[in-house]
């Protein structure tokens, strides 16, 4: 049985299936299916906003990709000629808009990556969806420097798929409290340069008040500095978003959303850059 979906609930099993959950992502402005790579919760990340329970450090496991391609194939034939559009999406949000590669940990640590992009051609193809279903990544970037995945964002782009490439913060510190990782905002950059020079890339923001403080003016200016390092003039724009559904993380009660003035003025900074905003509250 189908669960009735809404945009405060990405689960991954509201299809019962072990690859592939549709949810109305405010983001795409849809129906996005996503392919869950990470069905073991696995992640090389640990963000303190992350809805995945039981979420654990590690990688993806192998992927089956003939069970992948049964579920994608069979969920867009749903999607398209069964009642799960009428009867479990709210009106508004009746079109299919995205297959997004997500899922509950970073997808491009599956090595069967490029193999995931090029099956999901495939399957687009075979029904007809190729010229009006877009294919997204969204990734961490950080494993952006192995082979396999460059091959894949290679693939993805000449499918006309784009990546949406998170970026929560500006200093080494942020990243640790925020993502639970030790890394430096040049390798932010750079990777984030190497990324948009493979596959049309948005930068995606997560903005949230913490321990009842938003950001702060100095975090904010090393955030636009990351931005400007990696060339705003080839990224494509700034998907920002708040907090709109609970963190299933320790940290949970430490988190707060943004005012919508709080908002409004960070999107205001991020566009005197020059970059395209879209802002999902």
């Amino acid at each position: 049985m189908f669960q009735p979906l809404n945009t405060k609930d990405h689960s991954r099993d509201s299809a019962g299936l072990t690859y592939v959950y549709p949810v109305v992502s405010r983001r795409a402005g849809g129906v996005s299916v996503g392919v869950n790579l990470n069905p073991n919760n696995a992640c090389n990340w640990h963000c303190v906003y992350c809805q995945v329970p039981n979420l654990q450090r590690g990688s993806a496991p192998l992927v089956d990709m003939v069970l992948l391609e049964q579920e994608l194939s069979g969920f867009l034939h749903e999607l398209r000629h069964g009642r799960f559009m009428a009867e479990q999406v709210p009106p508004v949000a009746r079109q299919l808009v995205d297959v997004a590669i997500s899922g509950n940990g970073e997808p491009t640590s599956a090595r069967e990556f490029p193999q995931v992009i090029a099956l999901i051609a495939r399957v687009l193809e075979a029904a007809g969806l190729d010229n009006t279903v877009k294919t997204r990544l969204i990734t961490n970037g950080s494993l952006i420097s192995r082979d396999y995945v460059r091959e894949g964002l290679n693939l993805l782009h000449a499918q006309g798929g784009e990546v949406w490439f998170k970026v929560d913060g500006g200093t080494a510190q942020a990243y640790s409290r925020i993502n639970g990782v030790e890394i430096t905002p040049e390798s932010v950059a750079l990777r984030l340069t190497e990324c948009a020079a493979l596959c049309t890339t948005w930068v995606q923001t997560c903005m949230f008040a913490m321990d009842g403080q938003p950001p702060s003016e100095a975090e904010l200016v090393a955030y636009l500095n990351v931005l400007k390092r990696a060339g705003t003039q080839n990224l494509k724009g700034v998907l920002l978003y708040g907090l709109a559904r609970p963190s299933m993380q320790l940290e949970a009660g430490r988190l707060a959303p943004l005012s919508a003035v709080n908002l409004e003025e960070i999107v205001v900074r991020i566009r005197g850059l020059g970059l395209t905003v879209q802002v999902s509250p």
